[in-house]
């Protein structure tokens, strides 16, 4: 993985927890699953990123 995609999906992941900490504070449901979706994609770009890493090792 490298390190411009760790920053990334990093960013993502704490925007999402931002929108996520927005919705419940405001009360909007749709801008807090929005939040946990955004943390969701970043959770799955890293674990692709550390498959791709695994497979460029061998």
């Amino acid at each position: 993985m490298g390190l411009d995609d760790k920053i990334e999906n990093a960013a993502e992941k704490l925007g999402g927890k931002g929108k996520e900490a927005a919705g419940k504070a405001t009360g909007d449901e749709s801008l807090q699953a929005e939040g946990k979706t955004d943390q969701a994609k970043s959770d799955l770009k890293q674990a692709g990123e550390k498959v791709k890493d695994a497979f460029k090792k061998d």
